[in-house]
């Protein structure tokens, strides 16, 4: 039996139905535009504008998955989607950070691991397929053994997330 993120149970978060999915929606649309517009005109300029709006469009797309758990735990420890399933004991820390952009606060929450990540995950999610390795992924690896999950767009207050968070993995490492 094949273990996917779908059936990975206890807390999890999803993306928001918020003000996110409208730019989306908006570059989907211009996309189609500009295709529309290239086959009528037969212009490489509509070709190239509508191919990059596309590839953003696609790029952007997991943000309009809102019933997909993206992020959370279990009794096993931290999945995340596109990731896997980081033990519990394999965590050294949680913590989240803010990031002052431009006008903006994000808010990243960074799991420092205490052990190699090839040892850390119980369920290793990174091999994608190809079509899905283009689209955007709500993780990154930072320097050293930490990873980075940028938390604002999920449907969960980003303090409640880490308190969660962390509040499960010092019951579950124990």
């Amino acid at each position: 039996m094949r273990v996917e993120d779908s059936d990975a149970g206890g807390y999890s978060v999803t993306y928001s139905r918020s003000e996110i999915q409208f730019p989306v929606y908006v570059v989907g649309l211009l996309a189609a535009a500009f295709l529309a517009a290239a086959l009528v005109t037969h212009y490489i300029t509509w070709w190239v504008l509508g191919l990059v709006t596309a590839g953003i469009a696609y790029y952007n797309y997991p943000l309009l998955e809102t019933k997909r758990p993206t992020l959370g735990a279990n009794q096993y420890g931290v999945f995340i989607q596109g990731f896997g399933l980081i033990r519990w004991r394999a965590i050294d820390k949680i913590d989240m950070v803010e990031i002052a952009e431009r006008a903006n606060i994000v808010h990243e929450l960074h799991i420092t691991l205490n052990m190699l990540l090839s040892q850390a995950l119980v369920i290793d999610w990174r091999k994608q397929p190809f079509w899905r390795s283009l689209m955007r992924l709500p993780w990154s690896m930072g320097v050293g053994n930490v990873i980075r999950v940028t938390i604002d767009p999920f449907n969960d207050d980003p303090g409640e997330i880490h308190r969660t968070l962390t509040r499960m993995w010092r019951f579950y490492r124990s």
